[in-house]
């Protein structure tokens, strides 16, 4: 049975309920009758608060708030590559098909598709002991990248059972694992993983090995390391989304995640059709073979906006773990937004994430505070 509370107060993006309601911190949760998603930022004996990730305009004190007994997590597994989502993973195609060309609020869809069949060709065999991070599957996401299934972080056992080589869906068991407890766990192609924690590594790297941009002048003159973090300054029509665009086509990453964090409606537009038209030099298919974007716009609520760089994060995490090179483009809103007064918080999570840096744009009243 799930946990429910009452809305108590309103005040923008952000809803208090009264009283102990059993919810836990960072769990999603539902919110009124169009059921908003929405994440508990505070709690205390008296007072949860939950920061709702889509407008607020209509909601009324009284009506129900549902926790779902989970983290705000996404979907990892094949369909990733050559989509496009919003913050919180979900498809903006899949979302225009069912509701047109405006993200209805409250839209539910499934962040990757469940029906399709992918062809997976299972790597191990019956009495493998596989740990966290293990590849038990291979299945071809694009023309351009194998999709590594792996073994979720916190489990590891002796293979059982596994599915001869074929078509499967993302849902369906690939093998079965008998843990140390002596229970078994079946593993399908996806996983999920919440945001708002980092996959864990066994060791980093130093960041000493160049990334080659193909761009002579950024090779020579603003040298990037793999692991590391660039900034790009400058005004509108200077070249900053050209030039993420040449890395993107010429760098020697593997996979692109790009995240337009707070951008407007229009330049996202300009991104999302120029991306969908790159060729990819090196093999001769769509950039978007192995890219994914990740779009946010300037319109959409702070809280959302925040969550898109943490779901950026976790799917080039994921395609880390797989052993691929990921270069994450993020653009920051224009200089004097609001989304500003997130920046610290960001910041601070990144580098619990072991980001090398985060650079704050200028425009960011706590640009000067950021810690060194």
């Amino acid at each position: 049975m799930f946990k429910t509370g009452r809305i108590y107060g309103i005040n923008g993006p952000v809803i208090y309920l009264k009283g102990n309601t059993g919810f836990c911190m960072s769990e999603m949760v539902y919110v009124g009758r169009e059921k908003l998603v929405g994440e508990v930022i505070a709690l205390d004996k008296d007072m949860t608060t939950i920061q709702v990730y889509e407008e607020t305009t209509g909601l009324r004190p009284g009506e129900e708030v549902i926790a779902t007994g989970n983290p705000v997590s996404v979907t990892l597994a094949p369909g990733i590559l050559n989509n496009i989502f919003d913050g919180i993973e979900r498809p903006l195609e899949r979302i225009a098909e069912s509701g047109g060309a405006f993200i209805t609020r409250g839209v539910s869809v499934d962040s990757l598709d469940k029906e399709k069949k992918w062809a997976a060709h299972i790597t191990v065999s019956v009495g493998d002991y596989l740990h966290g991070g293990d590849i038990f599957a291979e299945v071809p996401e694009t023309h351009a990248i194998t999709h590594k299934c792996m073994v979720p972080p916190d489990l590891e056992g002796t293979v059982i059972q596994i599915v001869e080589d074929g078509a499967y869906t993302i849902e369906e068991p690939l093998i079965t694992l008998e843990l140390s407890s002596g229970d078994q766990k079946q593993l399908p192609m996806a996983q999920r993983w919440p945001i708002r924690t980092a996959r864990p590594t066994s060791h980093r790297f130093p960041a000493s090995i160049p990334l080659v941009t193909g761009q002579r002048i950024i090779d020579t003159m603003f040298p990037i390391a793999k692991g590391g973090t660039a900034a790009i300054p400058g005004g509108f029509g200077t070249g900053k989304t050209m030039t993420q665009h040449q890395i993107a086509k010429w760098s020697d990453a593997d996979i692109i995640i790009y995240i337009g964090c707070g951008e407007r409606g229009n330049e996202m537009t300009q991104v999302l059709e120029e991306f969908g038209e790159l060729i990819d030099p090196k093999t001769g298919n769509p950039l978007m073979d192995r890219t994914t974007l990740i779009a946010n716009t300037s319109n959409m609520p702070v809280a959302a906006r925040e969550a898109s760089i943490y779901t950026g994060l976790t799917l080039a995490e994921y395609y880390r773990d797989m052993g691929y090179d990921v270069a994450i483009m993020r653009t920051p809103p224009p200089a004097g937004q609001k989304l500003c007064v997130s920046c610290p918080a960001v910041w601070r999570r990144c580098r619990q994430r072991k980001v090398s840096r985060l650079i704050l744009h200028p425009g960011c009243p706590d640009f000067t505070s950021a810690p060194a």
